[in-house]
């Protein structure tokens, strides 16, 4: 590079500005007519590309019948205020610090904007400035076919970032791919970076750390096969044999239904980082938008740079389907807040219909309370693309822009309150498409003792004259106000409408939490230990909790580690994890290990048993991992032989030897082996090895039974190699143990007959952190429900000191006590579940699981207009749901197709199907629920239009 600089030096001064300008422009012109498929392009900073159009645009003002200039906001600078750039500085467009990854390379910041923050290049652009200027670091990217016919193209600034984990080892790694690679070179891209053999891996859709798909059509690409960013990719290995350790490829997909048919995913909280953001931005025919209009907006050109429509010049990920409404929203960087909300909205049938119709006669361009339609035509123009024809994922930038505009607190790439955006999307709509256009002045009466009726009635009169559009019509409801003076008694009585309902959840701050603990010495049997935590604690919180409860003593520790599809997923070794990351039904294992001052690795005792194909007993589907591993840990100062390993496995499973075969300790019909082991190294039931080693054998309470002499156990592991070592064999041969890993496995594959011996259920059914059992008539034990939470809601209590009430008959500030009602309920009723609280130097998330009804929810006793004739029973459609915690979460929605009758879950660009049970959960945050009517049988989230709106509006 150095020698490039000197070279480029002589020839920076036999160029000018000028010459400059028109050597770029004419690469320009020719990338625009000959871009492709394949092509590269650079990223370069906005900063210095726009020193350098100062500067070879200095003499434009005074040159103005030449070619004008580069941009327009260029035209008044003088030459004598602009200097030559100095080389090329794209830092501000990576992290300080390259990735500990080597396989990543150098990352972009997540939140970058085209235009904003940088400029597209083409190539011979970039290679010109580069000789001229020198510099770096170069980021090349690659022009990939984009958009619903394929046929666009887009430039791939964010290629899919994917975490790849492989198992049985605990190894993981990050890698950057593009969305058009395929699923082939996926896989030698990982074979590479764990140094596998094609033949020996599987690899798996892993989103939400659930497996969804076999991926094994390697001519499939990435984008095809709906792989998201960010999003978790299973490596498996296998044996040299057709089936996995893990029980094989084809009965894993047989397990979890029609995977290859249609993928029925469960998120409970998706591994996705809150801060994706879309893959790739517009280029029209693969030339930059800033880059090409600033070079040739006043040129005269043949071919101008047409902007490409916003449905092809995105990176998004195309979910299959042929239901409509199943059109996800790309994530712009922290945007699922708004993605959430809009999505409840977009399924809401009545807004569904209006939008979809002529509303622009509806809009009301003079409002000064309102964004003059601007909002509404925003998020019309999103719903309609939402409900258009197609699978591909929308980027609501626009939306986005006109959002920032008229509310400067959603600008920005920060997380947001979705339940404030959606408080704001719902008044600014009402605004703008407010059909009155002149509000008249109107002073409300008291009630003075008249009856309720009337005076409600007066009050939404009162309110209609002054507000009426369809967001009055769909959600508006009306409640009634009582204060009462705690010195004179005055009542004052008021109608008020409401948007929404916001209800308070019982505050908690400590949790609860269930862990099982082993003992790697045979000392005791599995125990499950629950214990309450503080809910914003770390896990030295929990351990401490354990430590207690367990009877830890002073020369041992506990190591905590979370076990998925009954295999440790991961160690929590870090003290200050946040628990919070740890949710309710994950599975968490505890194991006491003694106080070493040595380096240790764990050895993982990981149980499997054969599973026989239903209806056919003399059939094996192959062996499946079930119960929970053991752990017991290794030293690496020290030699560990083979006969070491036999002792340590003997002592793990003593505790669990049935009391009458105590003294016959035969174990010959088991057989013992790694993942990664071929039918070869099985070692099969007549093989039983006369050699032994002693043991001492302790009873389930711990107390000291015998010596006696076992038979070894034939034990295999896997090294870093993934072959096989036999460890029955050469008692005293050393074991290498890996300096990488941190663990070497060991299965143990339970024979009936092996399990006549050995009582393996204390390993099973691992209990979840927190289960919620069935709702029972035991008030100490019902989950809080939305009626008690709406109960808290409409209960008297006195106004705090901070909001006084002027009572006009004592002509004083008083503390009166405040009592509301519901009087008129609307047709979609917006639950707001008041999860988080703020203090002035604290904010506090509150985990309350709430019961609410998905059927039936019945509001009759709680409305207080009793002569009211309609229905007040209401069915949820929809929800957001918030995982996380303040600040850092992640928002998601479900949402019910009610043509379908099926639920989705809507993460952003990525929608899968769930069971209506599982709707349910700790993150609901803001409900949406509608009326039931007579003939709900017909309705759907997006209806075919109706001739007129007001066909779908309701009765006022």
């Amino acid at each position: 590079m150095a020698e490039m600089s000197m070279c480029s030096s002589s020839t920076r001064e036999l160029v000018s500005p000028e010459e400059e300008r028109l050597a770029i422009r004419d690469f320009v012109i020719s990338a625009e007519a000959h871009t492709k498929e394949g092509d590269t392009f650079y990223l370069i900073t906005q900063r210095w590309w726009q020193q350098w159009l100062d500067y070879v645009n200095q003499d434009q003002a005074n040159n103005m019948n030449d070619i004008s200039s580069l941009s327009e906001h260029c035209d008044s600078v003088s030459s004598s205020d602009v200097k030559r750039p100095s080389v090329i500085d794209n830092s501000d467009l990576i992290y300080d610090t390259t990735s500990e990854d080597s396989t990543m390379g150098i990352e972009l910041h997540d939140t970058l904007v085209e235009g904003r923050d940088y400029i597209l290049l083409p190539q011979e652009v970039w290679n010109q400035l580069y000789a001229w200027y020198g510099g770096g670091p170069t980021l090349p990217r690659k022009v990939i076919n984009s958009g619903l016919s394929q046929t666009g193209l887009s430039v791939e600034v964010y290629p899919l970032r994917l975490q790849l984990f492989v198992v049985p080892k605990a190894a993981h790694s990050t890698i950057r791919i593009s969305k058009k690679e395929t699923i082939g070179e996926l896989h030698r891209r990982a074979c590479e970076i764990f140094d596998l053999n094609m033949e020996q891996v599987c690899i798996w859709d892993y989103y939400g750390h659930r497996k969804h798909a076999l991926m094994n059509d390697m001519d499939k690409t990435l984008d095809d096969a709906n792989i998201q960013t960010d999003q978790d990719v299973l490596v498996e290995v296998l044996s040299n044999g057709s089936s996995s350790a893990f029980g094989g490829c084809m009965s894993s997909v047989q397990e979890n239904g029609t995977a290859d048919k249609e993928t029925m995913s469960v998120l409970v909280e998706p591994s996705k980082s809150s801060l994706s953001i879309a893959g790739g931005l517009s280029a029209s025919k693969g030339v930059s938008r800033s880059c090409s209009s600033e070079l040739s907006q006043s040129q005269n050109l043949t071919s101008p740079v047409r902007e490409l429509d916003n449905t092809y010049g995105v990176s998004g990920v195309s979910t299959r389907g042929v239901t409509g409404g199943l059109t996800g929203l790309l994530n712009l960087g922290n945007t699922c807040f708004m993605n959430s909300a809009i999505q409840c909205l977009v399924h809401t049938p009545e807004f569904a219909r209006y939008f979809r119709e002529d509303y622009h006669k509806e809009i009301n361009w003079q409002n000064p309370l309102g964004m003059v339609g601007e909002l509404a035509l925003a998020f019309g123009d999103l719903l309609r693309k939402l409900w258009a024809p197609g699978r591909t994922p929308v980027a609501p930038r626009p939306f986005k822009t006109k959002l920032a505009r008229f509310a400067p607190q959603f600008s920005g790439y920060n997380q947001h309150d979705s339940q404030e955006l959606l408080a704001f999307l719902l008044d600014g709509l009402h605004e703008d498409l407010n059909r009155v256009k002149h509000k008249p002045y109107i002073k409300s009466r008291d009630a003075d003792g008249r009856p309720d009726d009337e005076v409600a009635d007066e009050y939404w009169a009162n309110h209609i004259a002054r507000n009426d559009s369809i967001i009055v019509d769909v959600c508006q409801g009306q409640y009634k106000s009582t204060l009462v003076c705690p010195v004179c008694n005055k009542i004052s009585v008021t109608f008020d409408p409401f948007m929404y309902l916001s209800l308070p959840l019982q505050s908690t701050t400590t949790r609860t939490m269930t862990v099982t603990v082993f003992t790697c010495d045979g000392s005791a049997l599995p125990s499950a230990c629950t214990v309450t935590v503080p809910k914003q604690g770390r896990c030295r919180d929990l351990i401490q909790a354990l430590g207690g409860a367990s009877s830890l003593k002073h020369n041992e520790k506990l190591l905590l580690a979370e076990i998925r599809n009954h295999l440790i997923g991961r160690f929590l070794e870090d003290p200050l994890i946040l628990l919070s990351s740890i949710k309710d039904d994950d599975h968490l294992a505890a194991y006491k290990i003694p106080k070493l001052s040595k380096s240790t690795i764990f050895l993982q005792l990981i149980h499997r048993r054969e599973e026989q194909e239903i209806g056919n007993a003399q059939k094996s589907i192959g062996w499946k991992p079930y119960g929970t591993p053991l752990v017991s840990p290794i030293s690496c100062d020290d030699v560990i032989t083979r006969g070491d390993i036999q002792s340590i496995v003997h002592t793990m499973l003593s505790p669990m030897l049935r009391t009458e075969r105590r003294g016959n300790t035969d174990i010959s019909e088991t057989s013992i082996s790694v993942a990664a082991s071929d039918p070869s190294c099985e070692i099969a039931a007549s093989e039983a090895f006369t050699d032994s080693i002693e043991s001492d054998l302790k009873d389930k309470d711990g107390n000291h039974l015998k010596t006696v002499t076992l038979s070894k156990l034939p034990l295999q592991l896997v090294d870093e190699n993934n072959a096989c070592i036999d460890l029955s064999v050469g008692e005293e041969k050393a074991i290498k143990l890996s300096s990488s890993s941190m663990s070497i496995l060991v299965f143990v594959d339970w024979s009936c007959k092996f399990l006549e011996k050995y009582d393996t259920h204390y390993l099973e059914n691992l209990p979840e952190v927190f289960k919620y059992g069935p709702v029972t008539k035991k008030a100490r034990t019902e989950p809080l429900s939305l009626y008690t939470c709406l109960e808290a809601f409409l209960r008297e209590e006195p106004l705090v000191p901070e909001d006084m009430w002027y009572c006009p008959q004592c002509k004083e500030q008083r503390q009166a006590s405040k009592k509301l009602d519901l009087w008129r309920l609307p047709e979609v009723l917006v639950i707001h579940l008041k999860r988080f609280s703020y203090s002035r130097s604290m904010k506090h998330k509150l985990e309350t699981f709430v019961n609410f009804p998905i059927h039936d929810l019945d509001l009759t006793n709680y409305v207080a207009h009793n002569n009211s004739s309609r229905s007040q029973i209401y069915e949820l459609y929809a929800l957001t749901n918030h995982y996380g915690g303040m600040g850092s979460g992640h928002y998601t929605a479900h949402i019910k197709l009610l043509d379908e009758n099926r639920w989705y879950n809507f993460d952003d660009s990525h929608i899968s199907a769930i069971n209506e049970e599982d709707v349910k959960s700790a993150a609901a945050y803001v409900l949406f629920y509608r009326r039931v009517k007579n003939d709900d049988a017909s309705v759907s989230n997006g209806a075919q239009s109706c001739a007129g709106h007001e066909n779908i509006l309701p009765q006022k």
